[in-house]
């Protein structure tokens, strides 16, 4: 494996440079983060101009909208738009992330070509609907039902956590198609279209003061048999699939940005003074720094690792367990960093006397949320011990 990035990554890089510097400053300022129907449109809009100027899909399939490039493009391309301060990805999380690289690896040809395209448009939204009351941390334990009704599969059951649900067009769902079945053996994965009678959507306001995220409720409603992806019961091991890319390159542009965002605490605590002297003079702060910093390299570095295996397998391997639990730890250092130098403005959830204290706020309530997100950080510990250090299994 070479980390380093090859004379046509760099070619790469100046192109891509080169146009984000007119369109980034050109397509104006995010809406407020409650206005959700503005976000929607806001997401969408930069993903169509990304898709006009050929930047949609760095690695997915040509035929279906894509680049074809290399996953080290797609690496420079998380690279140049966190520096560029790009828009982010947002309501397209689910769709762009895992969703769509989902159906590239596992979709029929006939799913591929109506949605992938689409997804890359920002036409279509997706939301995930996997967690649920019951089943959380211990996921396959999940008990919303699927019955085969000729052409269609009747959904009834409450997801929770539901990524983006109140905008999305579809969502891909787990559901239990044998109840009768071993719990990992009875699982399928579905395409669920969110206008489907049946469907009522509840918004869970947060601390972060939004509703990223909503609960779902399924009484009854008929999915098209020909949303099944993969096998009938197999839905388990598709499920891994998502995981991995969830886990091991869903958060790769997230991981570079907290190069910039630790950037801005250095500037924040650069600015500030504390008992009279400036904040940044304090050494201990200067060497924790340095250390986050160092582990941010190494994150990156793990990145690219994981980049380099996909390229060889098509998907990512269990290490992405590894990098999702060491970046969420990471994030959360570093977020405590910032509110310590943030200080008394942490008081306030907007930005005080100029500075950027806001975002501190809002990120480190975010950080909490990331113990828990594409899986609890026990259970990445549960996967690396099991099986990467191939350590005895925890008793079930």
């Amino acid at each position: 494996m070479d980390l380093r990035y090859s004379d046509s990554d760099e070619k790469f890089r100046t192109e891509l440079r080169a146009w984000l510097k007119d369109a980034v400053p050109a397509y104006g300022e995010p809406p407020a983060k409650a206005d959700w129907a503005g976000r929607r449109e806001y997401d969408t809009g930069w993903q169509r101009r990304l898709c006009d100027a050929g930047y949609a899909g760095i690695n997915w399939p040509r035929d279906y909208g894509g680049r074809d490039a290399t996953l080290t493009e797609q690496l420079v391309y998380f690279e140049e738009t966190a520096r560029a301060r790009a828009p982010y990805v947002g309501v397209n999380f689910v769709g762009m992330l895992h969703g769509g690289p989902t159906l590239i690896v596992e979709g029929t040809e006939q799913q591929k070509k109506d949605h992938l395209p689409r997804i890359l448009r920002g036409e279509e939204i997706w939301c995930q609907g996997f967690s649920e009351p019951g089943a959380g941390s211990d996921l396959a334990s999940l008990q919303t039902r699927a019955v085969r009704d000729g052409d269609v599969y009747r959904v009834t059951g409450h997801k929770i956590w539901t990524s983006f649900a109140h905008v999305a067009d579809f969502c891909e769902m787990l559901v239990r198609t044998d109840p009768d079945a071993p719990k990992h053996k009875g699982i399928s994965w579905l395409i669920l279209p969110m206008d489907l009678p049946g469907i009522e959507i509840r918004p869970l306001p947060t601390i972060m003061g939004e509703s990223e995220f909503s609960e779902v409720f399924f009484e009854d409603a008929p999915v098209p048999v020909e949303n099944l992806v993969g096998e009938e019961n197999d839905g388990w091991r598709v499920t891994n699939v998502t995981l991995r890319f969830e886990r091991g390159t869903a958060f790769a542009s997230e991981m570079y940005q907290l190069q910039a965002f630790l950037a801005r605490i250095v500037k924040l605590a650069k600015g500030i003074t504390r008992h009279d002297a400036n904040a940044w003079e304090d050494r201990s702060l200067r060497r924790e720094v340095g250390h986050l910093q160092a582990d941010l390299d190494a994150l990156w570095a793990m990145v690219k690792l994981s980049v380099s295996e996909t390229a060889k397998t098509g998907m990512p391997g269990v290490g992405a367990s590894a990098i999702k639990l060491f970046y969420t730890e990471t994030y959360q250092k570093i977020c405590e960093v910032g509110l310590r130098v943030t200080g008394r403005m942490g008081i306030s959830r907007e930005d005080v006397g100029g500075h950027e204290s806001g975002e501190m706020v809002f990120r480190a309530l975010e950080s909490l949320s990331m113990s828990i997100a594409a899986g609890t950080s026990q259970v990445q510990r549960n996967i690396i011990s099991e099986r990467i250090l191939e350590l005895p299994r925890e008793p079930r």
